[in-house]
């Protein structure tokens, strides 16, 4: 079997990933080691720039009916509540609105919802996942890699993507480290869990006392579930069944044993931050918690995951089918490498208590000014500049993320700087945008501004070099040649 992309592993950033190169005509197989989808609630917390690209794959309205935002967190103490707690700092005005359209806060989705939403999406696009397929190895060569399987035949690909988590098969088998430190020594508890006797309004916060762990249980939105969440002193063997989840909920809490009724699913960690020396193996690439693994603390790890996948996806499709030079994928790495060894700090400190939840998590502000892609020849940049996302906006009825909704680039005019149509993608025209300014912008298929310039001069030479112009691609760094 031969396949453009062998993609390993149908989490949200497999899933992702698959649902963007299905879009772009590439052919893609998802292989998955379990049964069946991922059964959790683990990242339950999408941030507003993860809703964008959901948009843009097609899932943003499935995503908002399935979920709700974050209630309000309640202090309990000797079975009073005491105060509340808010879990995010307040946006700035400007956060959340016309430029954002999905809000400044996190939505909530159980992690095992939101694959079932990514999973429908690419099978109405066409493609599957093979489930039951363990990866035990691969060779690769200059044409492509040759995938082995605990049982089935292998798989011939000309690129593979190992999305298969912390504990990455082929991130191991490329023999690519990790580099990271233990966040808390700590064990830490997650189920989700029916309980009685708690509303679904709080999210229920009961402070450590007696074995010095806390309890904290939320309702996940959209279903009848709740997630409970303890911490136990280090060394200490955690039970995760019924029986020994309602003793830990009985002696922390208010609550009887007999009022957590069913535990739908349980796991156990200990919180810690690595990130993998390289994201890339000649032909082999890593996405997702297979290259980067964060405390669960400001709902990092889902989010920066699915945006590698939203990366890694327009340039696969741009070398596989727009005939764009194989250099052009040495920048994700230089790209997502950065990003993801900043939020892993981020996650790092929001647990650890130094960061608090707010813009540092929301995503929106993150961006490749420093990339070999970007281009800003404007002598006075405004607010945004080439590298940054390009902000959704409004004129007339139009919105400028419908105009950029789809695997195309983009050419968004503002003010003054309308000119001639020079290049054949869809194009969409402000009179006025106060973070653009006036000017000329070239956004990527990813919704980040690539080319910003006064006027269009140089425009259609970037173009070109991107794959813009009709499948030309002569695409090199200006850092000095193709990496």
């Amino acid at each position: 079997m031969m396949v453009d992309v062998l993609v390993v592993g149908a989490g949200p950033t497999g899933l992702a990933l698959a649902v963007d190169l299905a879009r772009r005509g590439v052919d893609a197989v998802v292989v998955e080691r379990a049964e069946g989808l991922f059964p959790g609630s683990r990242g339950k917390g999408i941030q507003p720039r993860t809703m964008e690209v959901f948009d843009d794959l097609g899932v943003v309205d499935a995503i908002r009916a399935a979920g709700g935002p974050y209630p309000v967190g309640m202090i309990w103490q000797g079975g009073e509540r005491v105060g509340e707690h808010r879990m995010f700092d307040p946006a700035e005005e400007t956060e959340g609105g016309e430029d954002s359209p999905y809000g400044a806060e996190p939505w909530m989705v159980p992690q095992w919802r939101t694959q079932e939403i990514l999973f429908a999406r690419l099978t109405e696009l066409g493609e599957r996942v093979v489930f039951g397929r363990e990866v035990v190895g691969l060779q690769q060569d200059a044409e492509g890699v040759t995938v082995g399987f605990a049982a089935g035949e292998p798989v011939r690909a000309r690129y593979v993507v190992a999305a298969d988590g912390g504990r990455s098969t082929v991130r191991r088998s490329l023999g690519i480290g990790m580099t990271g430190e233990t966040v808390d020594p700590n064990p830490i508890l997650v189920a989700d869990v029916r309980i009685t006797g708690l509303d679904r309004d709080n999210w229920h916060v009961f402070p450590p006392h007696g074995d010095g762990g806390f309890l904290a249980i939320c309702p996940l939105a959209g279903t009848e579930d709740f997630q409970l969440v303890a911490q136990f002193p280090e060394g200490e063997h955690l039970d995760l069944s019924l029986d020994g989840i309602r003793k830990v909920a009985a002696a922390r809490s208010h609550l009887a044993p007999e009022d957590v009724t069913e535990v739908r699913w349980s796991s156990d960690f200990r919180p810690r931050a690595a990130l993998a020396d390289s994201f890339r193996s000649g032909r082999v690439f890593l996405a997702g918690d297979a290259a980067h693994v964060h405390s669960p603390a400001g709902g990092q790890g889902l989010n920066t995951s699915v945006q590698d996948a939203y990366n890694l996806g327009w340039k696969l499709g741009a070398v596989l089918r727009g005939g764009a030079p194989e250099a052009l994928l040495a920048t994700y790495e230089e790209e997502r490498r950065p990003i993801a060894g900043q939020m892993l700090g981020i996650s790092t400190g929001v647990h650890r208590g130094e960061i608090r939840r707010g813009e540092a998590t929301r995503q929106l502000t993150l961006g490749y000014r420093d990339s070999s892609l970007t281009r800003e020849t404007r002598p006075a940049p405004g607010q945004v500049r080439a590298g940054d996302r390009a902000p959704d906006g409004k004129e007339n009825g139009v919105r400028l993320f419908d105009a950029f909704r789809g695997p195309h680039w983009t050419l968004l005019t503002v003010g003054e700087a309308r000119a001639p149509h020079p290049l054949p993608i869809p194009s969409v025209h402000l009179s006025s945008h106060e973070a653009y300014g006036p000017g000329v912008f070239l956004v990527r298929p990813d919704g980040y501004v690539g080319w910003a310039g006064t006027t269009t001069e140089g425009l259609t030479e970037y173009a070109a070099g991107m794959g813009v112009l009709a499948g030309q691609y002569s695409w090199v760094s200006r850092r000095g040649g193709c990496p």
